[in-house]
Parts: C-alpha cells; structure tokens; sequence
C-alpha cells in the first residue's frame, strides 16, 4: 500500500481537497491504535505522533520535534508532553517546548514552534480537529444522535481503502447503486433499478432520495456538515435481522495518504435492555460478516477506479447527490484559500 505523503497538485483548490479541509473534525484512527506507546500516522498531509497519557487520555502533535526534525513518536511519553529520541527536548500536546536539557534556558524553551492537535475519542474512534495553526480551543466536535444518544448502540468498522476518500464518499452519497452492486446482498435485493431522484435540504446539509420510494433498498443519502463532514444512510431489514428496525449507517473518511484512505462506518440501531443484549449477539454471530462483504464489494468496485476517473465522467440526474457535494468541497477550499491569503 502507499505510504507516501499526499502529493501536491498544481491546482490549489485540488491540493486543499487531497490534504483535507482545515478547521474541520475528521476520524484520526480507531482507538485500539493507541495504546501504551506512541504512534506515527500519516493523515491530513502530515505526519502526526499519538499518544496516551497514564490516564488514558489522548494526545497529538506533528510528528516532528523542533530542535533537528527528528520523529517525536519515537520517545518518551511524559504524560501529556513527548520526550524527542535525539536530544531529549520535551514537547507539550499545545506545541511548546517545555524542556531542552542540552542547553537550558535555550530560545527553543517555551517557544510553541511544535503544531500541536486537538483530539477527543467517542464511540470507538479517536477524532482530530485538522488546524493549521496551534489554537487553544478548538469548535465542539458534533455528532449525530445515532453516535451519542444512549438510546442508540452502533459498531464501529473500519478499513483502509486504496482510493481517494473522496470516492468512498461519493459512493455512499450515490444510492442508486445499491441495487445494481448490491441486488445479490441479504437486504438489498428489492428496489427498484430505475427512480426518479430529489434533493432535500436539512439544517446541516442535505438528503439524496429516490422519489416514492423509502424503507425498500438502499433509498437515500445524507450529507451532514457540523464542523464535521459525515454521510448517513439507512438499510431496511426484515424482522428476521431483530430488533430496531432499519440499520442506520453513519459514514466519515480520511485522507491517509496519495489513493489511501481510512473509511469508518458506524453500524447502528436505536435499542435499549434485552433488545439490545439480543442485537449485539445476532449481529456479532450472524450479520457483522454479511455486512463486511457488502464494504468489500463496494471496496472492489471503488478501488479498480482509475485516480483520474472523475475527470472522464457522463453524469445524469442520478448523480446529483455526489454533484452537489463536489460544489460543497469546492466551496470551502475556495474559501478556505482565500482566508490564507488575506491571512498573508
């Protein structure tokens, strides 16, 4: 799999795309990556160290110290600051230099010259609020009630696609091809192969739909921007899948590196007491692997895509969904872009 740090393209506007929108919350990994060491990943156009403190609290700064550049997920954890490897310069998770042992009182001592990262952790994921600069107090991160009602229970599934993430996204926001990729899957064999679609708007983003049409196939989309760009979607199932009615998919991607990306799906159903005991057993016996051949079917499909497919495309009216989501990306790089050279 590449590994390479995300190149850069000539376009600006592609180049804040492939690298990640900034002054947003995107998924860093999933929280069993973090455990008694640090790590190193390669997401959002940077190499970011990760790490707990003896209470269990996460961390995150760029994997660079500031004295010679060497990786800080190398060191020592020093509850919430890294010690660098090379020389020792102790690092706070804020991006100040706190220490410098080889030369005390040193400029580099109390300087912020480190990007440090916000971080939080919920329902299984650790999440990163992607600034470019070090800033004190990060906007909330918001998610759905699905993520944090206690009413509703979710797994968290993820994998690594070799793809641009943008095209595990326009995937999801595409329902009409769950009954053409998906028509042999356990839940996706109704539906019709023709609809008419339509475009709803909601106070956080909008609804893809196929018009006459809910609670048969895989029927419509969700796009959701709370300071967090999320995709929802639900499955109908049949009393035979148990209790909760419809499956709730709450989707979020990543950039990891050049056509890498980290793709999480949160698999939900609102349950409560014995149902949800009943659930969580089915769904780990019976309904988590079904579940996974449908992602790899999606996976194939997806991945044998050539990079520059989306620039050889006949579009139609089922393609509005993905479409208006592209003039949303485009939107806020633009914006995005001309804040930095106001900034400047």
């Amino acid at each position: 799999m590449n590994t390479s740090v995300i190149n850069m393209p000539s376009n600006p506007v592609e180049q804040v795309l492939a690298n990640g929108l900034q002054n947003y919350w995107f998924p860093l990994c999933p929280s069993s990556f973090v455990k008694e060491k640090p790590v190193s990943l390669r997401r959002l156009g940077k190499k970011i160290a990760v790490w707990r403190d003896q209470s269990g609290v996460v961390h995150a700064l760029e994997d660079h110290c500031p004295h010679r550049g060497a990786p800080l997920s190398l060191g020592v954890i020093l509850g919430d600051r890294l010690g660098c490897p090379y020389h020792g310069v102790e690092v706070r998770c804020d991006g100040t230099t706190t220490r410098v042992p080889g030369s005390p009182g040193c400029k580099l001592e109390g300087s912020r010259a480190t990007l440090g990262f916000h971080v939080t952790e919920s329902n299984g994921a650790i999440f990163i609020y992607n600034s470019d600069v070090n800033i004190d107090t990060p906007p909330p991160l918001n998610l759905p009630e699905q993520l944090t009602s206690p009413e509703w229970n979710s797994f968290l599934c993820y994998v690594e696609w070799g793809c641009d993430y943008r095209y595990v996204i326009e995937n999801v926001m595409d329902p009409m091809h769950g009954a053409y990729l998906h028509k042999q899957s356990h839940t996706m064999s109704e539906g019709d192969i023709s609809a008419e679609f339509q475009l709803r708007d909601t106070d956080t983003g909008y609804i893809f739909e196929k018009k006459g049409q809910r609670d048969v196939n895989f029927d419509w989309s969700e796009w959701i921007d709370t300071g967090i760009h999320l995709m929802r979607l639900e499955i109908p199932y049949p009393k035979t899948g148990g209790p909760g009615g419809n499956f709730t998919i709450i989707g979020a991607c990543v950039p990891i590196a050049k056509n890498v990306s980290g793709v999480y799906f949160w698999r939900c159903r609102k349950l409560s007491g014995w149902q949800r005991d009943t659930y969580r057993f089915l769904y780990k016996n019976r309904l988590e692997q079904r579940h996974w051949n449908v992602l790899e079917q999606d996976r194939v499909a997806v991945e044998a895509m050539e990079p520059d497919a989306n620039q050889r495309e006949f579009l139609y009216s089922h393609d509005m969904g993905l479409v208006r989501v592209r003039r949303i990306w485009n939107a806020l790089a633009k914006q995005q872009l001309e804040a930095a050279v106001a900034k400047a």
